[in-house]
This record gives structure tokens, sequence and C-alpha cells, in this order.
């Protein structure tokens, strides 16, 4: 009888663990390259001062994934639908271009971090990996589509917790200092790094991709609860333990300016010991692959739901979408050049562009198309994400122009003022239609 009893949980636990899945695709995303290159560069550069940021990212990451799946779930569509359905075609298409162009950034230079990581490891040519890798993410999202992508975050982001826990393990960590990094503080020149370690949880592609997991799993508001879980475990306790681990770990041992994200592994051996190296190595290249896969369907589940067409791989057009987005990412491996900066800059790429997304999310999540209201506490939580996102994006920006501007800053620069300028006029749209109420959004 004792077995049976032990046996029936565990059953339950497996088969609970086998229905979540939207909140580790999200949680491929944030556990990438460019933020374990952001948590590196925020320890090596500023030892335990930027603690706070690592630990309001998962926090933060959690409560924008909670609003995008409570969209999913009351809306049953995907967030480009609703957009068009209850703002306009041009509000819509900006949010496409948004998406693509932040998503598609971040996808060559992972592809880049992929190519490297391998080439480090192997000796085979970064290049050559890169058309493999692509080659191989064509043939897997070509034949399942999400499912594919949600299978595979699911093992590769406990991987790579478990590869980043167990090399903290064996790196000696001032408890006091990293306590004492806990309070809040932009020390000079940390901007960009904050930015991006924020990035990497919020971020635009995670926030509007939600909505299709909830499609996709055919989950509704009665799914509520797995939903809820399926967030915490994937991005408080699965993100939030990966980020920390990294950031404690670079902010002990690691003091270098010029670290690259490869030599921030290979510094570890000298430093700590062999075991520590081959263990964030396997980390990195693992959370490489999981966060390339993940990304590669984000723009074309945006264009497909844009063009109105399906989003599963049955609808053919799709499918070729998947499959053009996964092999236009090969050229990423041909880069070259140190991908610890381009890691950074693309994540900070995408912080610019994420309050666009958050207000977008809150304007639907008060509108007709949302069966039931918002909870004022979400509301707030909603609007204070905005606000740090959006403070954190002008420090960048302006950290940017100060530094002068170069072609890459300069597009950047204009990529963050035209986003800014949509991010406030829907902001302005949003409470002036909720003034003419006579009503808060939805905080009464």
């Amino acid at each position: 009888m004792a077995s049976s009893g032990t046996a029936n949980p565990v059953r339950a636990s497996y088969a609970y663990a086998k229905r979540m899945g939207p909140g580790w695709v999200a949680g491929a995303i944030a556990a990438g390259p460019a933020t374990i290159a952001s948590l590196v560069t925020a320890g090596a550069l500023f030892d335990y001062s930027l603690l706070w940021v690592v630990v309001l990212s998962a926090v933060g990451g959690a409560t924008a994934q909670y609003l995008a799946m409570r969209l999913g779930l009351l809306t049953g569509s995907g967030i480009v639908a609703v957009v068009e359905e209850q703002l306009s075609d041009r509000w819509a298409w900006i949010l496409v271009a948004d998406v693509v162009i932040a998503a598609g950034a971040a996808q060559l230079v992972i592809m880049n971090t992929v190519g490297s990581v391998f080439a480090t490891t192997t000796g085979v040519d970064a290049r050559i990996w890169g058309v493999v890798w692509a080659g191989i993410l064509a043939l897997g999202l070509a034949g399942r589509g999400y499912r594919f992508i949600e299978f595979v975050a699911k093992l590769l982001v406990a991987g790579v917790v478990v590869a980043f826990v167990a090399s903290l393990l064996v790196v000696p960590i001032d408890a006091t200092a990293a306590v004492g990094g806990l309070t809040p503080t932009l020390p000079g020149g940390s901007a960009l790094v904050a930015a991006g370690i924020l990035g990497g949880a919020v971020h635009i592609t995670l926030i509007t991709m939600h909505a299709y997991g909830m499609k996709a799993r055919g989950w509704d508001e009665t799914d509520g609860d797995l939903a809820a879980l399926d967030v915490l475990l994937s991005m408080v306790v699965a993100f939030g333990v990966y980020s920390v681990s990294i950031f404690l770990v670079a902010a002990s041992v690691l003091s270098d300016p010029e670290l690259t994200a490869i030599g921030a592994a290979q510094a570890l051996g000298p430093l700590v010991g062999a075991n520590a190296e081959l263990l964030f190595m396997i980390g990195l290249g693992g959370a490489a692959l999981s966060t390339l896969g993940a990304n590669t369907i984000v723009p074309p589940l945006l264009l497909a739901d844009k063009l109105g067409w399906g989003t599963t791989v049955e609808d053919g057009r799709y499918r070729g979408l998947l499959v053009a987005a996964a092999l236009l990412s090969a050229p990423g491996a041909f880069i070259g050049g140190e991908v610890l900066g381009q890691l950074v800059l693309v994540l900070a790429l995408g912080t610019v562009g994420t309050p666009f997304a958050i207000v977008v999310v809150l304007y639907v999540l008060n509108s007709p198309a949302v069966s039931r209201p918002t909870p004022a506490v979400l509301n707030i939580a909603g609007l204070a994400l905005l606000g740090v996102s959006g403070t954190l994006a002008v420090n960048f920006i302006r950290e940017q122009v100060a530094a002068g501007l170069a072609p890459l800053s300069g597009a950047v620069l204009t990529f963050g003022v035209v986003l800014a300028v949509a991010t406030l006029l829907l902001l302005g749209k949003f409470l002036g239609e909720e003034l003419r109420t006579g009503s808060e959004p939805e905080l009464s």
C-alpha cells in the first residue's frame, strides 16, 4: 500500500509537469546567452552592486508573463489579432515590426554564440555549426512546430539551471557583499548592463508570444491555476535561480573588464577549478540552443497572425515562415567578433521596444476583448513594470548618445525614439478613453 501511495503523487506530478509548457518556452528565451552576457558583465564590472536588478528581472519577468498569459486565456486569440480588432491595423503593424526587429537582431547574435561555443568545444569552424544548427532547427520546426520547441525548452532550461547551480556550489561567495547588492543603486556606466539584465526577462518577444502558447495548448480561463503555476515555476523559480547563480559566480571571481562570453567560462578554470569551467560552458551552450529555438518561432507567429494565416504547422504558409526564420539565422554564425557586447546590446535593444508591448497588453486587458475586469493589483503591477522598463530604456539611450553615435547606436536610437512616440501616443489614447468613460483603468 505504501508503494502505491508513493507512486500516485509521482505519477500525478509527472502528468502535471507534462501539461505545463508555455512558460518554459518564454523561460528558454529569457535564460539565453544574452542574459548570461549581461549577468557576467554586471558581476565582473560592478561586483555585487546590481544583484537587486537580477532579482527584479525575475519578478518583473513573471509579472509580464502573467499579464500576457491572462490576455491569452481570456481572449483565446493571439495578441496581434486582438490589437487589430481593438485598436487598428496600424497599431498591429507597429507591434509586428517591433517584434521582428528585436527578435531578428537577437536571432543573429544568438546563432553567433551557438557557433562560437561549439567551435570552442569541438574545433570545428563556427560557420559550419551555424549552417548545421539552422538546418536542424528548420527540420524540427517544420515537423512539429510549437510543441517541438516546448518539449526541447523544458529539457534544456532544466539542464541549464542545474549546470549553473552546480557551478555556484564550487565558487566562494561573499554573502555579506551579496546582501548589500540588494540595495537599489546604479553605479556610473551601468545603465546598459542593467537594461540588458532586465531585458532578459521583461522582453517584447516573451510578452507577445505567451498568448500564442495559451492558444497552442488550447487553454482557457478554466486553466488559470495551471497557467499561473507554469509562469511561477519557469520564471520565478527556474529563471530566478539561473540568473542569481550566474551573477554570483561572476561577481565572486571574475573582474576582467575585457571579459568575453566564452572567456568567462575559460577564466573559471584557473581561478576555481576545471569543474566550474566545464559546468559554465555546458550551461552557456544549452542556454544558446534553447533560446535559439524558442526565439525562432516568435516573428513567424506574429506575422502569420497579422496576415490571417494559421499559427500551426498544419498551415503550409506558417510552416514556410518557420523554415525561413530558421534558415535565416545561419548568417549569424558568419558575423564573427566577440559576442559579449553584441549580446548585451541586443538585449538592451529589446528593452527599448518592451514598454510599447506592455502598454499594448494593458490596453487589451482593459478593453471589451476581455470578459473579466482586470484586478487593480495587476494594473498597478503592469504600470510599475512600464515605469521600470521605460526608465532603463531611457537611461540606455542617454548613455548611447553620450558615448557618441556610431551607425549601430544611431539605429538603436532611431528605433527607440519611434517606439517611445508610439508608446506615449497609445498610453495617452488609453488614459483618454478611460477618463471619458468616467473611470480609471479598471483600478476601482
